[in-house]
């Protein structure tokens, strides 16, 4: 969507979320954002005021349906929401040993569930104005399951396939739909990684790369183009080639 006015932001307290916050925060904008961290989110709520935007930050899990609901529903009643960015995740490995119950849970209720909390209260309303877009964060690892990370790549190529799915069975009501591909991005997810990240780009152009490409209502956005080249390649490849080549993987923490 070209020049959206009134834009909900999950997971904006810091990382792309704040990035996103950050670049389309102007006059005449009106931003709605969600973090879990109270602190982190009011602050970026603060740089985006003094940017010149109409800013409501709340500080809720997307993970926590009914609560999660209830606010966003307020927003749109409120302010028509022309943009709902479903960016709120959470990362996970298996550089410690297998993945715990626990820790797969909580990727699943934040990547899957949270996405699905976000994106489906809203779907009545953008249907009925025939118009809207919706984005989806999804990865480069939704292209292949990767040994240090399963869960986390699993949660992403759901959001990947979800948005794809959704994107032609909306375009007839008027809304756009579009999945985000980043790569290696410097925020605190990835911050903890102990090993080299390749291609590795700033939250601040990750999040230029993907306004631009929500402006011209691209379906996929995945960025860099030398690693979706391999993450494509690799997801092609015999499985015994691609699984051998993973043996090799690091493991995140």
């Amino acid at each position: 969507m070209r020049d959206p006015r009134s834009i909900l932001i999950t997971g904006a307290s810091s990382g792309l979320g704040e990035a996103l916050a950050r670049a389309y925060a102007r006059p005449g904008v009106f931003l709605a954002l969600v973090g879990r961290n109270a602190e982190r989110v009011a602050q970026v709520g603060a740089a985006c005021r003094a940017q010149g935007a109409a800013v409501t930050e709340t500080a809720l899990d997307v993970a926590l349906a009914p609560e999660l609901e209830a606010w966003l529903l307020e927003m749109d009643r409120s302010h028509a929401l022309d943009l709902v960015i479903a960016n709120a995740g959470v990362s996970g490995g298996t550089g410690r040993g297998e993945e715990s119950p626990e820790q797969v849970d909580n990727i699943i209720a934040v990547n899957v569930h949270g996405v699905v909390n976000t994106v489906t209260p809203l779907l009545p309303a953008l249907a009925a104005r025939g118009r809207g877009q919706i984005a989806l964060m999804s990865s480069l690892a939704s292209f292949r399951g990767f040994p240090g990370a399963p869960t986390y790549c699993a949660t992403k190529a759901w959001a990947r396939v979800w948005g794809e799915g959704l994107r032609v069975e909306l375009a007839r009501k008027g809304v756009e739909v579009s999945v985000i591909c980043p790569g290696f991005v410097d925020t605190r997810m990835t911050q903890v990684n102990q090993f080299p990240m390749p291609f590795l780009m700033t939250a601040e152009r990750a999040a230029r790369i993907i306004v631009r490409g929500l402006a011209r209502n691209r379906g996929r956005i995945a960025f860099p183009w030398p690693m979706y080249a391999l993450s494509w390649l690799l997801q092609s490849q015999p499985t015994a080639l691609s699984d051998a080549l993973l043996r090799m993987a690091p493991r995140k923490l």
